[in-house]
């Protein structure tokens, strides 16, 4: 599998076998996603033939899966997001049955002129990357303010993509 992006032998992310919490268990598993990238781009920096890197879907989809749990912990105002993103997630678990990396997968809506259609495995990835990023800045304003974390962070992230309603419903959660 040249060029594809493999986790070391019997090494599943998983929740239970990697860490005894949740955090812990997410830390892992990006953790583990970047070592595979840092490692392809030290091993083939030299290879200007090389193929792009592929990461598996599967790999990929499984440490997404974890971060649901903190969608779970920011109360009910991002109750909709949480439903959101474990949906996108599990359409990423169930498209990782057909498609090996996400470049094939990406590869195949392309082809198949399905990127911008709704519920297609691109733009299930858009979504997973946009709940990626909600959660990186909600960290981040966790780091640098005390006071509207959340907020800020849905500001910066969701609510450009979001309809008045649902930005008044989220303010109002």
């Amino acid at each position: 599998m040249e060029g594809i992006a493999m986790p070391p032998e019997n090494k599943r992310l998983n929740i239970e076998a990697s860490s005894s919490n949740p955090l812990s268990a997410i830390a892992d598993a990006f953790e583990d996603l970047s070592n595979l990238i840092i490692n392809h781009q030290i091993h083939h920096h030299h290879d200007h033939d090389d193929e792009c890197f592929r990461l598996r879907l599967d790999t990929f989809s499984e440490a997404c899966s974890l971060i649901s749990f903190l969608f779970g912990c920011l109360g009910l105002a991002f109750k909709f997001a949480e439903c959101e993103y474990v949906s996108k997630v599990h359409n990423l678990i169930e498209a990782s049955k057909t498609h090996e990396t996400l470049h094939s997968m990406l590869d195949c809506d392309v082809a198949n002129h399905t990127v911008k259609t709704s519920g297609s495995n691109s733009r299930n990835l858009r979504r997973v990357r946009q709940g990626l990023d909600l959660i990186r800045a909600l960290f981040e304003q966790f780091l640098s303010n005390e006071y509207g974390a959340a907020s800020t962070a849905y500001a910066q992230v969701c609510a450009p993509y979001h309809s008045w309603a649902i930005r008044t419903a989220v303010a109002a959660g």
